[in-house]
């Protein structure tokens, strides 16, 4: 079964690449600060996207109590999510380190759009240590549970 990322998390990650992506072709300071954070984000924006959101797309099917066998293949995502979030709240903390330097340039650069950018992005990083991460886990242990795995 094919598990597709929520439509609006996967446009809240692709604006967010898009804004970073504009933030690296500044110039100076600025540009040097956000390319430090695509440095230890890209990494993790492509693990997210390969097992840690995609669960996440069956929240409306299981509140429906729409269950089936061949959700179980969620399960190998669930489990490597698990498996890696040590190193994922880590990396957190690495890319929220380099954002507080992207804000710091961009507010000695006088760019108010990269210091919201970097707001934005701490933001998104809470949201998925607070919800996202553990809602994903959460879909995991319920299947266990409904399927008997």
């Amino acid at each position: 079964m094919e598990f597709k990322i929520p439509h609006t998390m996967k446009v809240e990650h692709d604006e967010l690449h898009a804004q970073l992506v504009k933030a690296t072709k500044e110039r100076g300071k600025l540009g040097e600060a956000a390319k430090a954070v695509a440095k230890v984000l890209h990494a993790h924006f492509v693990n997210e996207e390969a097992f840690a959101i995609p669960p996440l797309g069956l929240l409306r099917s299981l509140a429906e109590g729409k269950i089936s066998e061949e959700m179980s293949d969620v399960l190998q995502m669930t489990e490597r999510l698990k498996q890696e979030l040590p190193k994922m709240l880590q990396e957190h903390q690495e890319i929220v380190a380099a954002l507080e330097k992207l804000k710091t340039a961009a507010k000695r650069a006088k760019k108010p759009k990269y210091v919201r950018f970097a707001e934005k992005l701490t933001l998104h990083a809470q949201t998925e240590e607070e919800v996202s991460y553990p809602t994903a886990i959460l879909i995991g242990e319920y299947l266990k549970m409904k399927l008997n795995k």
